[in-house]
């Protein structure tokens, strides 16, 4: 079992960062592959970022490549997304998601654990 608790979620005005936290517990952190999710209002969850248990792979979804970043810290057990340039359509409840074996682009069928989430707004 893993358990996967966000942080980090807040009010942010068009044009600046957050950075949203996701620390884990459980089985090794260190193995597993972790990603992004998020989901507006009326729409569908959707992948947002990945990176590998080594960190050495990451992936982004197009909508926001260039602006996000995805990292961690293994010795904390945590995942990190950056976000910068935020835009109105990047408001959303955000989601942690772990799964054993990395992929480039994730399924929300694909995941083993989900966090409860942290949510971001972004005002015009």
């Amino acid at each position: 079992q893993v358990q996967l608790v966000e942080s980090g979620g807040g009010l942010v005005q068009a044009g600046g960062s957050l950075r949203l936290s996701c620390v884990a517990s459980g089985r090794a952190f260190s193995s597993t592959a972790m990603a992004w999710f998020r989901q507006a209002p009326g729409k569908e969850r959707e992948f947002v970022a990945t990176i590998s248990w080594s960190g050495g792979r990451t992936s982004y979804a197009d909508s926001v490549k260039g602006r996000f970043t995805i990292s961690r810290d293994n010795a904390k057990n945590t995942v990190y997304l950056q976000m910068n340039s935020l835009k109105s359509e990047d408001a959303a409840v955000y989601y942690c998601a772990a799964r054993l074996q990395y992929s480039s682009m994730w399924d929300t069928r694909e995941v083993d654990y989900w966090g409860k989430g942290t949510l971001v707004t972004v005002s015009s």
